[in-house]
């Protein structure tokens, strides 16, 4: 399993959420091409944080059909490098 430092821009990647439920968790898979990733800052208001908003980690990622797809990553999303 590999961290958001772990990742650079053009590797392949599986980024796997799980969403924690009462009858069991949900898992969301989606695999691609890391084209970036770092922390994004939100509309969302957030005191005595840069700016004033809530900053969260995001990996944009590239699908093979060419599809991108923006991932909020957080406690319960790990990421493993493929190939």
């Amino acid at each position: 399993m590999a961290t958001i430092q772990d990742i650079l821009p053009g590797q392949r990647v599986k980024i796997t959420h799980q969403h924690p439920r009462l009858t069991g968790d949900l898992l969301n898979t989606v695999e691609g091409t890391v084209i970036r990733f770092g922390q994004s800052k939100t509309g969302s208001w957030y005191a005595h944080a840069k700016d004033g908003k809530l900053w969260l980690d995001r990996v944009e990622l590239k699908k093979t059909d060419g599809e991108l797809v923006v991932c909020n990553l957080d406690q319960y999303t790990t990421i493993d490098v493929v190939g």
